[in-house]
């Protein structure tokens, strides 16, 4: 006794690419797909740039490289750049007064 025979399936359907986006949202000026970045493979350049403040970013790119790469990369040198220029305050403050440095001799006014 043999086992039933399977109908062949038929394929699944191709799914389609989703685009990706290449209007993005302003770090600067936060206005939503104002900046735009276009790739120049042939190059090897990929430039950024703000329509509303005119921000610029270059970078460079391969064969691999999507315009959100770039978006993120700016991203990450905008983040850098900003903690480079100013170093972090200490997280926690308290309003107690400092105390004076402890000193060898005390000083008094009743001489």
């Amino acid at each position: 006794m043999g086992k039933r025979k399977k109908s062949s399936r038929k394929p699944a359907p191709a799914r389609q690419k989703v685009p990706l986006d290449t209007a993005f949202t302003c770090l600067f000026c936060h206005h939503d797909k104002s900046v735009t970045v276009r790739l120049d493979r042939k190059e090897g350049v990929a430039y950024l740039a703000c329509r509303v403040c005119d921000q610029r970013y270059q970078s460079k790119v391969n064969h691999l490289t999507e315009p959100i790469d770039i978006y993120s990369e700016w991203i990450d040198a905008a983040d850098a750049a900003q903690s480079a220029q100013a170093p972090r305050r200490p997280a926690a403050s308290t309003s107690r007064p400092i105390p004076a440095p402890a000193s060898g001799e005390e000083d008094s006014d009743e001489e």
